[in-house]
């Protein structure tokens, strides 16, 4: 599944593409939706990874994308204006979500364990604001450098700090079994860290933003700049297209993620003044009306006036 949509902005112009695979799960746990829509001034992404066993978990990603939709839509006047900010709204929507996923747990046995990772950026006039639970990682790719933006919620972040210090080796924490426990989720209990910075981040022509689920996490730094270095100038659809391309392999598991690249908007050429076009032909004016007053008379057929 790959989406495509473009907008312009106040000065940027954004081009953003969403994608989405199964690969040889049984269940799509992931789930991403996308608000750039066409003509507006901001855009925002959404990318939920669900947990849980059989279809528990895209349930679980499915409810926390719906209502941080439904939060950022509600709420677009009011950052229109001014009057709201994109912090508060992504936090209040992550609440909501939690709240959710707790009445659908008591609904039903069968989601007890059901949870969500997300990741939302919200992009309005050449800002990006966040807020991500769990180990979704989000990139900017600015002047040929790789970083990641949102924090990690994840085991592996303790193991990386380990094997930094020395107490442990570097080839035991990158393939430690513990790496992809969730230190933070969505699960309708206590959210126990959230990442959602006070101030934005500004944002220049040439950026390109990549997120996704963890499944994205298995294509290393290098790998996704190299992706990105062999087509510099390709599109939004044609990089998450790469990127899917890249994990397309026999252990590939499920996987959400977008793509937006921020350009600078092509100038509309100036207006064609019709003065400025050459004549191919006009009319003779007419003859003045003679002026009664004057005293006319005839000379070799030809009517003259006095002065």
């Amino acid at each position: 599944m790959l989406d495509r949509q473009r907008q312009s902005t106040d000065t940027l112009q954004l081009d953003a593409a969403t994608a989405a695979a199964k690969g040889n799960r049984d269940y799509q746990h992931d789930t991403v939706i996308s608000g750039f829509a066409m003509g507006q001034s901001s855009g925002f992404v959404i990318i939920a990874g669900g947990r849980g066993e059989n279809d528990s978990g895209g349930i679980a990603s499915a409810i926390t994308a719906a209502e941080f939709f439904c939060q950022i839509r509600m709420n677009d006047s009011a950052l229109d204006v001014g009057l709201a900010k994109p912090g508060t709204i992504l936090r209040a929507a992550a609440a909501a979500a939690n709240r959710r996923l707790a009445d659908e747990r008591e609904r039903s046995d069968d989601l007890t364990g059901m949870a969500s990772t997300v990741v939302a950026p919200i992009i309005r006039h050449n800002r990006l604001s966040w807020l991500s639970v769990g180990n979704a990682p989000m990139f900017l790719c600015r002047n040929g450098s790789l970083r990641q933006l949102n924090k990690d919620h994840s085991m592996a972040t303790q193991i990386d700090l380990m094997v930094k210090g020395g107490s442990m080796l570097p080839e035991v924490g990158r393939d430690h079994p513990d790496r992809n426990v969730l230190t933070s989720l969505l699960n309708g209990g206590e959210i126990a860290a959230i990442d959602c910075p006070q101030a934005p981040l500004a944002l220049w022509p040439g950026d390109i933003i990549i997120l996704g689920t963890d499944g994205l996490k298995r294509l290393d730094s290098s790998a996704i700049l190299a992706i990105l270095s062999e087509a510099p100038d390709a599109g939004s659809d044609v990089i998450a297209r790469a990127l899917l391309d890249a994990l397309n392999n026999d252990d590939q598991g499920n996987v959400a993620l977008a793509v937006i690249r921020l350009t600078l908007p092509r100038t509309d050429p100036a207006p064609i003044e019709a003065d400025d076009l050459p004549v191919l032909a006009s009319a003779e004016p007419d003859p003045p009306e003679p002026d009664p007053e004057r005293q006319a008379y005839w000379y070799r057929g030809q009517k003259y006036y006095k002065d």
